[in-house]
């Protein structure tokens, strides 16, 4: 007969990638998930995963499996989470989604003050708020609305996509150029610059690029760290350019740290909402959420 553990282990390697992920997710030794994995494979008759030097990588077969298990994998996890809830009858839970340089930007400071149990999840917008829907997550703040039923979104704040520089960026050329109204000279000459990003993501810049230049961006960052507060960090020493939302470096530009270098022709804005389920027995908790966050970003 098959082992709970062994799909849960399944779906840890499947997320993590690697062997050494999966145990720190499930806070058992690597050997142990070595062992779950192989006696999943033995039962169902075919291997699930590719070694391919650290990495795990699911074959045709296990990404079948995992489609097929994950929603009543969640269902349970989901079992185990509302079991857990009913026996802190005075302590409540809330599992709050967001981008993680919001988290920094907001919550984390309060974190310490909140009279109730957090769960901090981070991830792309639209599977948070499948999450919402199923009950594994209380509130999101997204600045993507998904419409659901079941689902109140409410605005709060917005923020504006800018460019930004470091604070020993020479950016008189650029301003020089935006005054002629040269906008392939002044696309040239930022081409040319130093610029930051984050892996895997560049959104930002490609929405930004988009609305100003009427094309994509064909240039790569030249450097790749690991989130768009790290980026406002290093920008703080030294050169460079970068596009992010304005909220998360407005400290650092009104103390001289980095530049305010253009809000583009047109400003690129978004609407930053609270999304929560139409029935929540978590009311008082979220209402004090959201009197943090609309505090910060006022």
């Amino acid at each position: 007969m098959v082992n709970l553990e062994w799909y849960r282990t399944f779906k840890a390697v499947y997320k993590s990638g690697t062997l050494t992920g999966a145990a720190e997710v499930l806070f058992i030794s690597q050997p142990g998930v070595s062992l779950h994995l192989s006696s999943l494979e033995n039962y169902v008759g075919y291997k699930l995963f590719d070694r391919t030097g650290r990495k795990m990588v699911p074959t045709e077969r296990g990404k079948v499996l995992y489609n097929f298990i994950i929603e009543a994998m969640t269902k349970l996890e989901e079992a185990e989470k509302n079991f857990q809830r009913s026996t802190e009858k005075h302590t409540p839970t809330i599992s709050v989604g967001m981008c993680f340089e919001t988290f920094q930007i907001t919550l984390e400071q309060y974190i310490a003050t909140l009279p109730f149990n957090v769960i901090i999840q981070f991830g792309e917008y639209p599977e948070m708020v499948e999450n919402l829907e199923k009950g594994i997550l209380d509130i999101i703040i997204t600045p993507q609305m998904v419409p659901k039923s079941s689902i109140d979104y409410q605005p709060f704040s917005s923020e504006t996509i800018v460019l930004v520089g470091g604070n020993e960026t020479d950016v008189q050329a650029f301003h020089a150029l935006e005054e002629t109204g040269d906008f392939e000279a002044v696309e040239s000459w930022l081409k040319q610059q130093k610029w930051y990003g984050t892996t895997g993501d560049m959104e930002h810049l490609r929405r930004f690029w988009q609305l100003n230049f009427n094309k994509y961006p064909d240039f790569r960052p030249n450097y790749i760290v690991p989130n768009l507060n790290s980026i406002v960090r290093c920008l703080s020493s030294g050169q460079g350019l970068a596009v992010i939302p304005d909220f998360l470096c407005k400290k650092d530009i009104d103390s001289g740290q980095i530049k305010m270098i253009w809000q583009g022709k047109v400003p690129l804005t978004n609407t930053l909402h609270f999304a929560t389920r139409k029935k929540t027995i978590y009311a008082d908790e979220i209402a004090l959420i959201k009197e943090i966050f609309m505090k910060v970003m006022k």
